[in-house]
């Protein structure tokens, strides 16, 4: 599938038709560039009105342009994220059930959505806010995918980082503790090339240590698990000789209901991430096919409404769609040229000095209307 398509328009001249003027492109393209897909890109007749306001509306085609086409791109990439996220490969993205590049090539106006007879600043109006509420919509449903997402990769950090900071729940045992009225077990993090320092003085680091009360619990790449076992008033003292020495006592109580708390959380949260996800990825497919097409009947606006400015009245163009190979571009912008022939066109050649650039803010001019799509 091409990813990046020309929307164009031609000037009909008096003499010629817009047939004639197809018959000429295909021709041309098909000697000159026979690998350049075209299609005719139809627009129905648009209300014109008038010359100050297809004006003022051109000063915010291009802003409003970058804006649908920015939420478009946002979607598609949080679609292949998401899917990544299960291991899948993203489906192709259809619109009004077609691939989205056929939706393109075979433009039809929506009457039923966008009356023809609208003002042309009102129908794109209706597109911006249109756009404006699901891009507001994505950012507050991705909000609150990450924010279970985040919770869940700092309880996964938890439990796969180093000993120093993981959460020791799942390491230490019921049996591996001695909790009595006079006793407490604590837990100690010992680097890995330092436990026979640990085991040579754990017992004398204080008074009230029980001897041989030391256990391995579990190694890691950097810190090894040991529990000591010393009277509770030694406790603190213990802590502080520990630090002195390199060891860290990790401050930990075993809890059953605690244990079986964190283990209901983790259930619920993981649930919670697979719904949002699939709940989110299903929206992002609708709200894609939403936003392309209004994309695109946006794009048929802006391409009459500079048409008109570049052409004048009454509305005498022929539009079209290509999608020239890169090495194919130069042959194909030289045909376009060479199709232009209209007086009020010449104008907006790019070899001619004072050049007042493209309509909307369009850098690359040309004596015909021309603008990209980046379908991706």
């Amino acid at each position: 599938m091409a990813t990046r398509y020309w929307i164009v328009s031609l000037p009909i001249a008096q003499n010629s038709s817009s047939s004639s003027l197809w018959s000429c492109l295909q021709e041309s393209i098909s000697k000159n560039s026979f690998d350049t897909p075209l299609y005719r890109f139809n627009i129905p007749n648009l209300r014109v009105g008038t010359l100050d306001s297809l004006l003022s509306l051109s000063d915010d085609l291009l802003k409003s342009n970058t804006f649908i086409e920015g939420c478009s791109h946002k979607i598609r990439r949080q679609i292949e994220d998401l899917e990544k996220v299960s291991g899948v490969v993203a489906s192709s993205l259809t619109v009004d059930g077609v691939p989205v590049d056929s939706y393109l090539t075979k433009f039809v106006w929506d009457e039923a959505k966008y009356p023809t007879m609208s003002p042309l600043k009102e129908i794109v109006d209706a597109i911006h806010v249109q756009v404006a509420k699901i891009d507001d919509d994505l950012k507050v449903r991705i909000a609150e995918y990450n924010n279970v997402r985040s919770q869940l990769n700092a309880i996964n950090r938890k439990q796969t980082g180093s000993l120093a900071v993981r959460d020791l729940s799942n390491l230490v045992k019921p049996e591996d503790i001695v909790s009595s009225e006079h006793l407490v077990t604590l837990i100690a993090v010992v680097p890995k090339y330092s436990q026979k320092d640990w085991l040579s003085c754990y017992e004398t680091l204080t008074t009230y240590v029980v001897p041989r009360s030391s256990k391995n619990l579990h190694g890691d790449n950097e810190y090894a698990l040991y529990t000591v076992t010393l009277f509770n008033r030694d406790a603190d003292n213990f802590r502080i000789k520990a630090r002195e020495r390199g060891f860290q006592i990790r401050d930990f109580e075993y809890n059953s209901e605690t244990q079986e708390s964190r283990k209901q959380e983790l259930e619920k949260l993981m649930q919670d991430q697979e719904s949002l996800r699939s709940s989110l990825l299903q929206w992002c497919y609708t709200s894609y096919g939403e936003v392309f097409t209004a994309w695109m009947h946006f794009c048929a606006v802006r391409l009459f409404a500079e048409s008109i400015l570049r052409y004048g009245l009454p509305p005498s163009f022929l539009s079209a769609v290509l999608s020239p190979s890169v090495k194919s571009e130069k042959k194909v912008r030289t045909i376009l040229e060479g199709l232009s022939g209209n007086s009020n066109s010449t104008f907006w050649n790019t070899e001619d000095e004072g050049n007042m650039g493209g309509l909307g803010g369009e850098a690359d001019t040309h004596p015909y209307v021309s603008f990209t799509i980046n379908l991706i």
